[in-house]
């Protein structure tokens, strides 16, 4: 049962009109704010609704409330409710489409396999209300109004809420991670930056040297022949 009674604004416009309870216990009771239940009793907020009687529906009981104007730190304590509100059956099978937004089934369709192609075609089923088949058309453009097909966020549609969306894509990306596609370049290693190439020592640097003095010698010795053979 919740913690809080039906109606919260309506239970708190019936306790400040009939009875002397503060605003904190009124708002500690219906679980709303200080604030809002003092908006309440000043005219500001919760107009034109009617009070609720808690009493009525045994969600409090008078004792209950004279206790709690006898001792204003006194809490209200939430008695159970005469309401009974009937259990949500769980839905079985396909999702029920009304027949007014079934014709935007293949546009959801085509904007989840583009958009989460991770999707499986139960999960699709699941949020679209739809059948396998019409959905391997879509994926292989055979369905037969492929020409005029738009991508439409399911959402948008009214066909599924956010939360069944993005719960059924998170469980998608657990069963099957996506895998890396980004294929251009990356930073080299540390090893690789850090790592010293050897210094280039040359092995016969000594012997390409030039030996200047035989040069020279060289050069004179090639000169006075030319001389002599001149005389």
């Amino acid at each position: 049962m919740s913690n809080a009674p039906l109606m919260p604004k309506a239970t708190a416009v019936w306790l400040l009109d009939n009875t002397a309870l503060t605003f904190d216990q009124v708002a500690d009771f219906t679980k709303m704010h200080p604030l809002e239940v003092r908006a309440i009793a000043d005219g500001d907020a919760a107009q034109g609704i009617k009070g609720m009687d808690p009493i009525s529906t045994g969600q409090l009981s008078r004792d209950e409330i004279e206790k709690g104007e006898r001792d204003p730190n006194y809490r209200l304590r939430l008695g159970e409710s005469k309401v009974v509100l009937p259990a949500a059956a769980k839905r079985k099978g396909p999702r029920y489409t009304p027949v007014s937004r079934r014709h935007e089934r293949p546009s959801a369709i085509l904007w989840l396999v583009r958009n989460h192609p991770e999707l499986k075609d139960a999960q699709i089923m699941r949020l679209v209300g739809t059948t396998k088949t019409t959905i391997a058309s879509v994926r292989d453009r055979t369905h037969w109004n492929t020409s005029t097909l738009t991508p439409m966020d399911p959402v948008t549609l009214g066909l599924c809420s956010q939360i069944e969306l993005d719960f059924e894509v998170q469980r998608a990306a657990k069963e099957k991670p996506a895998t890396a596609t980004y294929g251009g370049a990356t930073l080299l290693p540390a090893s690789e930056t850090t790592r010293k190439e050897p210094e280039f020592e040359p092995a016969e640097r000594k012997g390409d040297d030039l030996n200047v003095d035989a040069v020279f010698a060289k050069l004179k010795t090639i000169g006075g022949k030319k001389a002599d053979e001149e005389e």
